[in-house]
């Protein structure tokens, strides 16, 4: 992004964008409902809500994807109707989605380019990647082929597109779910700078630390309906929550871990190459997870986390048995399927693609893991069992805006989480390996599925949870640890440790840290 902001001087009092009587229906759902909305020039503007009550619905219409059932939009004072994203640009907005929005077999740039209007040159634009990325603290490397990417690291890149078309406009979708907390102050201080240029922004986020921290106002919306304005600098982060969800925040419970468990996940000197030129190599990790208690890696996005995962998954299988134990079995050569049987499951980072499959329906993404539990009869689909368990699951987990016949990518991110969470933890798992487990998930649905973690560890289960939420991994893990460059730290008892030190430690400072050496790594597999 170069040159000066190109942010039309409105008459006082204009609002940058309004909306009047929106309303959006489905045939199985009312989306949004009356929808009443004003964004000023310069400001930044929550929209909060639980997950399923509208926000994306709405953030949608204003950018062009979707086109409301009723209702009037105006813009910068003038009545507009945005068909389309292309028209939305075109005005001066711009969006970041909460899925990503990325082409996976592209590079960064290529990714980049087709967003713009015009055909640029991709040596020139990858210089201006390199520019923005760096001015804001987000780096990004254009060259880089996008499936290769951490979530974290995609978040990046769709924020960097949306700021190099130089908004009036800014739409972001829970834009902080997966950056670390340094990272998230940098964007926050782009925000600003951005807001006191004269862009209007329109911020969605369940993290309410953040919405009183950054925004002037909020909107809050239940049931597709607005339900009050606040100013969030006013509030404490409990009143936000009481106006979203119309009570309390629930406080988990969470007991001092049981002693001497039996060792569910073994990790012995677990080493190895990545597969992708900008991977990180795994070096010699170590790591037992008992039975009975919860453990957390932190880390920056893209020091091994991905890889990590796939490791201990199965989706990268090992030559060799003995790095990977697995419920008392040596599981590094196995598949995913033969590390399920062992009594494993596992909650990938990726949502869509990895999680679930976003053209079937839930009945048949809770067939895709959970099969082993009734659903097979004598090699033959039990679709009463299918459907049995994926209602119920919904219904435990409070899913909303799907039915079991819904296909995954019509659920709001936030709904598909818990759908996907509660698909695993309902399986009783001896062992369940999560990364990023409340990712876009509202607080209160949050706070549910940080219980159920620790009420599966009280029933005597062994839970990997890696997050770069350090808030979550103290609330409920019993001992965490770091990665950092592809080394793993010692495990510390979380009531030993605090955020601050985990903080240090994240950038690679532990006391027994080495940097890895180049061809450092002991099996290629």
């Amino acid at each position: 992004m170069s040159g000066e902001r190109n942010v039309r001087s409105l008459p006082p009092g204009t609002p940058r964008l309004q909306l009047r009587g929106i309303r959006k229906v489905y045939p199985a759902v009312v989306a949004n409902d009356g929808i009443e909305l004003a964004v000023m020039p310069g400001e930044i503007h929550a929209v909060l809500g639980e997950n399923g009550a509208g926000k994306s619905t709405l953030m949608k219409i204003i950018y062009g994807v979707t086109r409301p059932s009723a209702g009037d939009m105006f813009w910068e004072g003038e009545p507009v109707r945005v068909e389309s994203p292309a028209q939305a640009r075109a005005l001066g907005i711009g969006m970041v989605f909460q899925h990503f929005s990325l082409f996976e077999t592209l590079t960064v740039v290529e990714n980049v380019a087709l967003g713009l209007s015009d055909v640029p040159d991709l040596g020139d634009l990858a210089a201006r990647i390199e520019q923005v990325s760096g001015k804001y603290g987000l780096p990004v490397d254009p060259h880089r082929l996008v499936h290769a990417l951490s979530a974290g690291e995609r978040q990046r890149v769709e924020i960097v597109r949306c700021l190099l078309q130089n908004p009036r406009l800014l739409i972001m979708d829970e834009p902080t779910s997966v950056l670390t907390p340094q990272s998230v102050r940098k964007l926050f201080d782009t925000l600003r700078q951005l807001a006191s240029e004269g862009c209007s922004i329109l911020y969605i986020s369940h993290k309410l630390d953040e919405i009183q921290q950054l925004c002037h106002v909020a909107t809050v919306l239940r049931s597709g309906k607005v339900t009050g304005t606040c100013i969030p600098a006013r509030e404490t982060p409990q009143s936000m929550a009481r106006l979203m969800i119309g009570k309390d925040l629930p406080v988990c419970r969470h007991d001092a871990p049981k002693q001497g468990g039996e060792v569910l996940l073994r990790l012995s000197g677990l080493s190895r190459a990545s597969d992708d030129p900008f991977g990180t190599d795994l070096q010699d990790i170590h790591l037992d997870v008992h039975a009975g208690e919860i453990v957390g890696i932190a880390g920056v996005s893209g020091n091994g986390q991905q890889e990590l995962l796939r490791a201990i998954s199965g989706e990268e299988p090992h030559a060799e048995k003995y790095p990977v134990q697995i419920c008392g079995a040596e599981a590094g050569h196995m598949t995913p399927g033969r590390r399920r049987g062992l009594g494993m499951c596992f909650v990938p980072e990726e949502r869509l693609g990895r999680g679930a499959v976003p053209g079937l329906s839930l009945a048949y993404n809770a067939l895709l893991t959970a099969h082993r539990h009734g659903m097979i009869r004598r090699g033959l689909i039990d679709f009463d069992a299918m459907k049995r368990f994926a209602h119920d699951t919904i219904r435990a987990f409070d899913v909303r805006g799907g039915s079991v016949d819904a296909p995954a990518r019509s659920l709001s991110g936030g709904n598909l989480q818990k759908f996907i969470m509660g698909r695993e933890i309902r399986q009783s798992p001896k062992l369940l390996v999560v990364a990023q487990p409340t990712w876009g998930v509202d607080v209160g649905a949050a706070a549910f599925i940080r219980q159920a973690l620790i009420d599966l560890r009280n029933a005597g289960a062994a839970v990997l949870v890696i997050s770069e939420e350090l808030d979550e991994l103290f609330e409920i893990c019993d001992r965490i640890a770091v990665i950092a460059q592809g080394r793993l730290s010692p495990a510390k008892p979380a009531a030993e440790t605090s955020v601050e030190e985990i903080g240090v430690w994240m950038s690679g400072m532990w006391p027994s840290f080495t940097a890895p050496a180049a061809g450092q790594v002991r099996d290629v597999a």
